[in-house]
Formats: C-alpha cells, structure tokens, sequence
C-alpha cells in the first residue's frame, strides 16, 4: 500500500490497465467489422490496420496509451482542489494570524500544496523580509516550471504523432512502388491500391495519436498558467502577512533641539542736549 500511494506507481499501473483495455477493445471491433464486412473490403479500417501490426503501428500504440495516461492525470491533478486546498490556505494563515511559525514551518515541511511548498522556504530566512521575499519567489518559479514540465510530454507526444504516420506511409509507399517493380510495371491496380491503403493507416494513427494530445495540451497549458498564477498572488498575500512592522518615523532619543540663531540689536543714533544757560 506504501508503494501503491508514490505518483511513478499509479502512472504506471494506469498506462498498463489503459493499455490492456484499448487492445482489448480493438481486437474485438476488429473481429466485429472483419465478420460484417465484404471480403473485398478487407473489413474495415480497424481491422485493415489490426492486419499490419508493424514497429511503427506498436510505436503509435505505446504513445497513444502513454498520452491518454497523462492527459487523465493532467486533468486529476491540475484541480484548484488539488494544488492548494482551501483547508489548507486557511490553516496556514490562522497560524500566522496566532503567531505560531513554529507549528507554521512543521507544518508547511510536510504538506505537498502549491501554497505550503512556497512559504516554507520563506520561513527558513525569516526575520529577513527581504530574504524571505526572495526564498518565496524562486520556490514559486520552480513549481510553476514543475507543473509546466509535466504536461509537455503531451505537446513532444503530439508532435511525434504525424512524423511517425509520415514514416509508416512513406515505408508503405515504397513496399507498394517496389511491388510493381517485381512484376515489371504488370502489378494489379487493386493489389496496388490496398497496399497504399495499408500505408495510409499509419498516417490515420499518427493523426488519431497528435489531435487528442495537442488539444489536451494546450487546454491544460492554461488552466496551470491560472492555477499558478493564483497562488503565486495567495502565498504572496501571506508573505505580507508575516511582514514585521516598521517603525513610525519621528524624532530619534537624545537628539538635542537646535537653538534659533540670536541677532544683536542695532545701537539707536545719541542726539545731544545743550546744557542749561547755555547760548
């Protein structure tokens, strides 16, 4: 049961069971068409393409059900509920409102959300605002590249899709070619055109594997860029929350008042007075 909990292991046992189903299921239409159809029709494209199972066709195979397993995972795990819980954000900032960063940092050690995987390394630089700002941001690009980086095998899948068809049909056109070659251009036109028709089903995988991976990728490429973005805003709102106080600007202790500068007074001009009985 330990095992079964780790992703690799469910990934794993997801691909295997998606891969039993699909070739379970298209041996069974392929035998359902094959016994509906006309002989001359080969029964249909899904048996056509059961009758030419070749490197290429398991190739395409293998990819189809590796892409299928990461678009359903994608889907499951790239949830709001399941990136950063709504219990878990409003843990984290009753612990900061309680003051508790010791319970906080145990706490956010331990818990795999989006949000807690942020804020713990600013909790490892604290009292440094500024160093704590820096610890989060770095944590936030390094998940955001996390999850981006887990749905480009959707996009490499995709774009393998139709160069593996292109291969599978140009490797069919060169069987069907050489064919008329061995009978001296004599080769029966209804020989030639089931060959090319058996070459023409590797294109029709290759573009049945690209369509779906490219669509779920660029569909998942968004809702990761919204989801990230998000929390990036909620852990920074947090951050600010654990924020020391500043100090009011004012007067500094012991500072001494500068005196007014003190300006002399300007002497008045002496008018003498002539003594009495004096002409």
């Amino acid at each position: 049961m330990r095992g079964y909990a780790t992703s690799r292991f469910r990934l794993l046992l997801l691909m295997l069971l998606l891969g039993a189903a699909l070739i379970t299921a298209s041996a069974s239409f392929g035998q359902g068409s094959a016994a509906t159809q006309p002989a001359t029709t080969g029964g249909g494209v899904f048996s056509l393409i059961m009758e030419n199972i070749d490197p290429i066709f398991i190739t395409i195979a293998l990819l189809s059900i590796a892409g299928l397993t990461l678009i359903i995972q994608g889907f499951i795990q790239n949830r709001g509920e399941a990136l950063m819980p709504e219990a878990t954000t409003n843990r984290i900032r009753d612990m900061i409102e309680a003051r508790q960063f010791r319970d906080l940092m145990e706490f956010t050690e331990a818990d795999p959300s989006f949000i807690s995987r942020a804020i713990n390394p600013a909790l490892k630089r604290a009292p440094d605002f500024e160093s704590m700002k820096e610890a989060m941001e770095t944590a936030l690009g390094e998940q955001t590249a996390e999850q981006f980086r887990r749905i480009e095998y959707l996009n490499i899948i995709g774009n393998l899709g139709p160069l593996l068809g292109l291969l599978g049909t140009v490797l069919g056109m060169i069987y069907s070619f050489q064919e008329v070659a061995n009978k001296a251009g004599q080769a029966d036109v209804g020989a030639l055109s089931h060959g090319i028709s058996k070459a023409l089903t590797h294109t029709f995988l290759g573009l049945f594997l690209a369509v779906p991976c490219l669509a779920a990728f660029g569909v998942l490429r968004t809702i990761v860029d919204r989801l990230t973005v998000r929390g990036s805003l909620i852990a920074e709102e947090l951050l600010l929350m654990m924020k020391p106080a500043e100090p009011k600007p004012g007067a500094s202790a012991g500072a001494r008042p500068v005196a007014a500068p003190t300006v002399a007074p300007t002497a008045a001009p002496v008018r003498k007075v002539p003594a009495p009985g004096v002409q």
